[in-house]
């Protein structure tokens, strides 16, 4: 499988290191608990909207059905 040039030097954990100072560098540290709380309320939303999702929309996607006409 072939790799980047990056993994090559770095290596699997060094991507994810990298990856972080540059998020740091770029967002400043007092911005990143904003950044990650957002983060967690979208992904909150996300499920919470999978869960309570209308099961008539999926079960006529489910059957091939469009959706309905009003």
């Amino acid at each position: 499988m072939p790799t980047g040039v990056l993994a090559d030097i770095f290596g699997p954990d060094g991507l994810i290191v990298l990856a972080v100072i540059v998020v740091v560098l770029l967002f400043g540290g007092s911005q990143l608990p904003k950044l990650a709380r957002g983060l967690g309320s979208a992904s909150h939303e996300f499920r919470k909207g999978l869960e309570h999702g209308d099961p008539d929309a999926a079960a006529s996607d489910a059957a091939g059905k469009g959706p309905a006409a009003p």
